[in-house]
């Protein structure tokens, strides 16, 4: 099966089954093509002719995308994301070489989780993202502003936090628009500091991540701060890695939801092929 008929494959999947047969043949795929991926496979000696089932597929740790070059094929990358730090050592890099894939992901899972006809006036405060380049988050952001019929009023902030609150000022005043605010979350704490507005209609979405920068703080901590400083009912949450194509949203309460093709597990933390059916242990991610 080629890569192109894979794709097609993906984003048409509607059932468990559907998904679990799909994901050994992207296993066999990554094997033949991956050669990352085939080494790591050996050394737990899992081959497509011993793996049946999607549970005995292994999960490649993603500290390798910091060492290796975790690459399909040959093609020439289009994309190469990195993930934030404090430093430049140690970074995971992400090589793609079809952009499309990732921009089909993002249109089709964003809608996925809203209305797939509800439109979003986009405002991003993701000042360390920003900064460094090659980021997939703005990446992500980027595209959905540019897909949005209001781009217009669609915008990134880095440290404008009174700019970025005249904005959502006006925007407030116009009922039937709907705002997304999208920000790291010691970026929306700091506004949070300085402002705060009446927009019970504004969707508030953070990314998670102190950083290093702040506090860290529990989730319900974190969320009931932004609720008052924005008066809105609930904080929505977005979960994405630079090492994966698609993302999880959460409507508030950090329950999470994942499209048709990005599946969680849990696995024990000391056995990376002992699985957890409830409770609390390591993850793994299918994309």
């Amino acid at each position: 099966m080629t890569r192109g008929q894979i794709v097609e494959k993906v984003f048409r999947i509607s059932s468990s089954k559907e998904f679990n047969a799909l994901s050994l043949e992207i296993f066999c795929y990554q094997f033949q093509n991956n050669l990352v991926y085939r080494k790591f496979c050996h050394f737990l000696h899992k081959t497509p002719e011993n793996v049946k089932t999607p549970e005995q597929i292994p999960f490649l740790p993603v500290d390798l995308f910091k060492t290796h070059k975790v690459k399909s094929g040959n093609l020439q990358s289009e994309q190469i994301f990195i993930s934030s730090g404090t430093t430049s050592a140690n970074r995971s890099k992400h090589y793609v070489t079809d952009a499309s894939i990732y921009k089909k992901s993002i249109n089709k899972c964003f809608k996925y989780f809203f209305d797939k006809n509800e439109q979003f006036t986009f405002l991003a405060l993701l000042p360390g993202y920003l900064e460094q380049k090659n980021s997939s988050l703005v990446y992500m952001v980027n595209h959905l502003m540019k897909s949005s019929d209001y781009t217009e009023d669609s915008g990134f902030y880095l440290y404008d936090h009174e700019e970025l609150y005249s904005k959502l000022v006006l925007l407030s005043s116009q009922k039937k628009r709907r705002v997304l605010l999208i920000g790291v979350s010691y970026a929306l704490l700091d506004f949070s500091t300085k402002y705060t507005i009446d927009f019970p209609g504004l969707v508030v979405m953070e990314t998670g991540g102190m950083k290093g920068l702040r506090k860290e703080l529990i989730r319900e901590e974190l969320h009931e701060i932004l609720k008052k400083t924005f008066h809105v009912p609930c904080i929505y949450s977005e979960y994405g890695m630079t090492e994966l194509l698609s993302q999880a949203y959460s409507k508030g309460n950090g329950l999470f939801e994942s499209p048709p093709w990005m599946k969680i597990t849990l696995r024990d933390p000391e056995d990376p092929l002992s699985y957890f059916s409830k409770g609390s242990g390591a993850i793994n991610v299918t994309d």
